[in-house]
């Protein structure tokens, strides 16, 4: 819980800057295309740093990288708050970017604490973390832009939320880094550090793990389309239908609550039923319907529905394929893959503005969500592509008979796991 909290006071902090584009167009006399990039250069710098930060947890631990992190991004917010500039915009969005470990150090710890059979569930709860700021943060964001140039209010605001974080993670949070507590989480029991090597592969290297290469490109498709619709969103809403800053920070807010109440209602009923595999390939398949129709949205009703369904979407998927990559690597290596994946998620955020602000600014706006619907085809397909778990509870043959019978955590261990296109563990 001390964990969901500070990911809420960091992701409730960017929630506040997207429903701000409009004003900053104004206020700035920017270009559809300079307020995307605003991201995308926070983006760039992530990618650059934020797959630094995760290996680093892997050697040092996880609070301490957290903490800098998050010390990082209450900087970048001090900054935003007094930007008289677009370019001091751009200096507040590197610096963030340059401290951009916050997720990819909060997923290695969930990949640390949590058993496989919970992980999809927990994995999922980031995206309510995300909801619960997506109702709080644009409804917040559009009170707080009325107070003098339109910036200082939420730029402060996102300063009181990253200080809160660091208060919590301080006091509250544990230390989970294998390196650091000497435990390590192999299945459903805990190992000692001294018996980890007999349990696992020596072979780490993510390159040469094929279900982590297939999980990996998936996501990053996945990400990138996401990106192109988020990302833009309110640009769009402005841009068609003329909407404002306030009235577009209560449609996300709808959105967000939308999907806090299908999380913790519907999903853990549609997950047991359809299983991991096939759920996360449904919700993959509903964002290709939903892109392909926003960009023809003609009313706010439609638009609210587009949204609404970009949450279902994303809720259903993009919690599992975490929990999947995850577990597709050594146990020892979580700060290294998350920040992988985050890396692409991050990568996505580069491009993914970029492309949608020059569809907007130069193209018909159908393509808007034409073009994310063409790409999203790719995870989709990729959904069926059978996957193998060498990252669970996994020795290779020859080192069966090296092992004593007291550190096998359980009799399943014995054998890969392998998750097929219809969603059965074998």
């Amino acid at each position: 819980m001390p964990l969901w909290i500070a990911i809420f006071m960091d992701v409730l902090g960017y929630t506040l800057l997207i429903p701000l584009f409009p004003t900053i167009k104004v206020l700035f006399s920017a270009t559809n295309f300079q307020v995307a990039a605003l991201m995308s250069v926070n983006a760039f710098f992530t990618i650059i740093f934020g797959l630094l930060l995760g290996k680093l947890s892997d050697k040092f631990g996880r609070k301490p990288i957290l903490l800098i992190s998050q010390i990082g991004t209450l900087v970048g917010f001090v900054v935003f708050a007094f930007s008289n500039s677009l370019t001091m915009l751009y200096i507040s969005r590197i610096i963030d970017g340059c401290f951009g470990g916050n997720f990819p150090v909060c997923k290695a710890i969930v990949s640390d604490s949590v058993p496989f059979k919970d992980r999809s569930k927990q994995m999922a709860n980031i995206s309510v973390v995300f909801a619960l700021s997506n109702v709080i943060g644009p409804g917040m964001c559009g009170l707080l832009s009325t107070i003098g140039s339109g910036l200082i209010g939420p730029g402060m605001f996102g300063v009181v939320l990253s200080a809160i974080s660091i208060i919590i993670t301080i006091f509250l949070i544990k230390e989970t880094s294998p390196i650091k507590t000497g435990k390590l989480l192999l299945g459903e029991k805990t190992i000692e550090t001294e018996k980890i090597d007999l349990l696992v592969s020596s072979d780490r290297r993510i390159s040469r793990n094929k279900t982590a290469m297939i999980l990996l490109t998936q996501f990053g498709f996945h990400a990138l389309a996401l990106m192109i619709i988020y990302s833009n969103m309110t640009l769009f809403g402005n841009e068609k239908l003329g909407l404002t800053t306030v009235y577009l920070g209560i449609l996300l807010s709808i959105a967000g609550l939308f999907q806090i109440v299908f999380r913790f209602t519907v999903f853990p009923l549609l997950l047991k039923h359809l299983g991991e595999k096939k759920f996360s390939t449904l919700g993959l398949g509903l964002f290709i319907i939903d892109y392909a129709l926003i960009g023809f949205v003609n009313n706010e009703w439609q638009l609210v529905l587009a949204i609404l369904g970009h949450s279902l979407a994303a809720t259903v998927s993009r919690g599992i394929l975490i929990s999947f990559i995850s577990r597709s690597v050594d146990p020892r290596d979580q700060g290294k893959i998350q920040g992988l994946s985050s890396g692409l998620d991050t990568l996505a955020q580069l491009f993914g503005p970029l492309i949608g602000g020059f569809i907007i600014s130069n193209c018909s706006l159908y393509w808007y969500g034409l073009v994310p619907a063409i790409i999203a085809i790719i995870p989709f397909a990729m959904g069926f592509i059978p996957l193998r778990f060498k990252g669970e509870e996994t020795r290779y043959e020859k080192e069966t008979t090296k092992i004593p019978q007291s550190v096998i955590p359980n009799a399943s261990g014995s054998q890969e796991s392998t998750v097929s296109a219809e969603g059965r563990s074998k």
